[in-house]
């Protein structure tokens, strides 16, 4: 059986191989990247030396993922970054290269309330990609990660730091199953190794709690007064535009302190407070024998975040 994994090079894909090298060989593994150029060379030297095999395959290059390919069982898909329709095409460049290529299953990772019919930006071109993958006839797991914990430890903290300790939201009171990428990681390196249920999509989330409490945990353990601010979703896009991040993915963010959207921060913010991402389930227990990852126990691993003073996300990779 030969594994690949997809955009190995990312948070998320990053985590699912690492993950697999600790539970097959290094020979039963195939490892793809967009740009091989952007591979760190200590990264590569390492998984080399395992006998992975590492590749480019970019999501825009069919004939050049089916190559990459090839020899391959089980393929995981990590979502592209781009929202919009040259997302879904190139989604379907993915399933239709795996299956060209021999590939019987693939896991995909789409996000939460994909199958709901909620309104948040990013959704369309998940629920779109999820009918075009079942419709296609291979063997398949679907994945939908909620809200990721560290955009709360991390983008959301950066963001006040940079506006005098002011958290702003549209979120309220309302509470999420935030879900930790080490656990997302851990849940698709589970359903690659075939061990989730044939042809099932699953919600993956996290324990349940508010932006509020995560913000007032942040601010008793740094000792700093982060101010939790509610605004309504126009106060919020006019609050946004004022810090230079774009309305959608394919705006400019020279000046944006986070890699992300308008439209999706608000929508997504937005959903938070309606109750649509409080929805609690034990996909992570059920698939990795082990509980969601505690909040509480992530804040010292990101503490640098106000203890340096951090205000943009592409200074990250600076301190970490």
């Amino acid at each position: 059986m030969r594994y690949i994994v997809t955009g190995a090079d990312g948070q998320l894909g990053g985590r699912v191989a690492t993950n697999m090298l600790n539970e097959v060989s290094g020979e039963q593994l195939i490892f793809t990247y967009p740009d091989l150029n952007r591979l760190r060379r200590e990264r590569e030297d390492l998984w080399k030396e395992k006998g992975v095999t590492i590749t480019e395959a970019n999501y825009d290059n069919k004939e050049q993922m089916i190559e990459a390919f090839k020899g391959g069982d089980r393929l995981y898909m990590v979502s592209g970054v781009l929202i919009g329709p040259e997302r879904v095409q190139q989604h379907k460049n993915v399933i239709d290269a795996a299956i060209s290529a021999g590939v019987k299953h693939i896991t995909y990772t789409s996000f939460f309330g994909a199958n709901r019919g909620y309104t948040q930006y990013v959704l369309p071109d998940h629920t779109t990609t999820e009918e075009y993958l079942i419709a296609s006839g291979v063997d398949y797991n679907i994945m939908r990660n909620n809200l990721y914990l560290e955009n709360y430890l991390l983008n959301s903290v950066m963001m006040a730091n940079l506006d005098n300790n002011r958290w702003v939201t549209t979120a309220g009171e309302g509470k999420a199953t935030f879900i930790a990428k080490d656990d997302s990681g851990r849940v698709a390196t589970a359903l690659l190794l075939g061990k989730g249920e044939h042809n099932k999509d699953y919600d993956v989330t996290g324990q349940l709690i508010s932006q509020h409490e995560i913000c007032d945990m942040i601010s008793k353990r740094s000792g700093i007064n982060y101010e939790y601010i509610t605004l309504n979703e126009e106060e919020y896009y006019d609050y946004l535009d004022s810090i230079y991040i774009p309305r959608t993915s394919h705006g400019n963010y020279s000046k944006s302190p986070v890699p992300w959207c308008a439209n999706d921060m608000v929508t997504n913010e937005s959903g938070i407070r309606d109750g649509l991402m409080a929805v609690e389930t034990d996909t992570v227990e059920k698939l990795t024998g082990r509980k969601p990852i505690d909040p509480k126990d992530l804040l010292e691993k990101y503490s640098f975040v106000w203890k340096e003073k951090i205000t943009t996300y592409w200074n990250l990779g600076k301190v970490q």
